[in-house]
């Protein structure tokens, strides 16, 4: 199978070309795609160097599968002319999300929505995915009313220069290329993306209306705070859900431990709980400090992590391919 990789320099795309090795995704030929800047290098897969090309020499290549990973403009240009062609499209950035003719998924909560006429299929935030995962089997058992989220989330987010102005800092380097407003070491940044006239960042809107859609609940109120720390490498979440109905926390447990791609970790006498460090490199979402919420109806807390850069994006974007092949979509 040709597939090409858009943005097969950046982080995700490195992380997406790893995943594909490890889940022995049936790659015949490579068609890596970066910048211009890129062009001419190598990058290695299957045990073999590519070569990175122009997106022209890609999409003439006629690949059954594209994977973007290259921000919002870049797919917005390139997406449908990949598609033109044959070819499906599993887009990271944010520009598909909330196009109502484009399906945003998580294979183990809404890979049904996808159809042979779906070319281009969306792979949501990092934020949102680890939060609906941990979500979903409590909004089929119960119903939610309402979700209150504050995120903690690494500079891996923001991609290699994120974690070089983070690495300087440290170093006690002055002379340092700030790709944050101020300086992450040593500090937390209530900022993800630009501020809208709401008050909300972009981010937090992601999280609000990408939920609702994957969720398939447009009923639900949502709020959410997204923040930046000084961690290199996955993101955390506090999260408060009001159920619709009555619940027991044994019942929740079942659930979460039920849901494949979740890993409950959550035993205070032990203090076992959900922390990035240990999640880093591994595709689950780890949940814990489940607890009832005595200030509301029929409402819960808990705690959850996982590696942004794999199942808040490659790992889910790759999934979404081996869903694409198992509905005989792509060959």
């Amino acid at each position: 199978m040709k597939v090409a990789l858009v943005g097969a320099t950046g982080l995700v795309g490195r992380r997406m070309l790893q995943v594909l090795e490890e889940r022995k995704f049936p790659v015949t030929e490579l068609l890596p795609v970066a910048s211009e800047k890129s062009v001419g290098r190598k990058v290695s897969f299957g045990g073999k160097e590519w070569t990175v090309i122009r997106p022209e020499e890609a999409i003439a290549a006629r690949p059954a599968l594209a994977l973007f990973s290259a921000g919002g403009a870049v797919s917005q240009e390139l997406a449908p002319k990949f598609a033109a062609v044959g070819c499906r499209v599993v887009d990271n950035s944010s520009f598909w999300r909330m196009d109502p003719t484009k399906k945003l998924v998580v294979p183990e909560i809404n890979g049904d929505v996808i159809g042979p006429d779906d070319y281009i299929i969306a792979n949501p935030n990092c934020s949102t995915i680890q939060m609906v995962m941990a979500l979903a089997p409590l909004e089929k058992e119960y119903g939610i009313k309402r979700i209150v989220v504050s995120t903690y989330q690494s500079v891996t987010g923001t991609g290699y220069k994120a974690i070089a102005q983070m690495n300087a800092e440290r170093a006690g380097e002055t002379d340092v290329e700030r790709i944050y407003p101020y300086p992450i070491d040593q500090n937390i940044l209530p900022h993800i993306d630009s501020f809208l006239e709401n008050g909300y960042t972009k981010e937090e809107m992601k999280m609000v209306n990408e939920t609702r859609k994957i969720l398939r609940d447009d009923d639900i109120a949502i709020t959410a705070t997204t923040v930046r720390v000084p961690v290199q490498g996955g993101h955390s979440e506090s999260v408060n859900v009001e159920l619709r109905k009555p619940f027991t926390l044994e019942r929740v447990r079942e659930l979460l431990e039920a849901m494949p791609g979740v890993t409950v970790q959550d035993d205070p006498s032990k203090k076992l709980y959900p922390m990035p460090l240990y999640a880093w490199g591994k595709d689950d979402v780890f949940v814990g400090r489940i607890r009832r919420d005595f200030s509301a109806e029929n409402a819960i807390n808990f705690w959850c992590v996982s590696d942004n850069l794999r199942k808040g994006a490659a790992t889910n974007a790759v999934q979404i391919a081996q869903l694409l092949q198992e509905k005989g979509f792509i060959k």
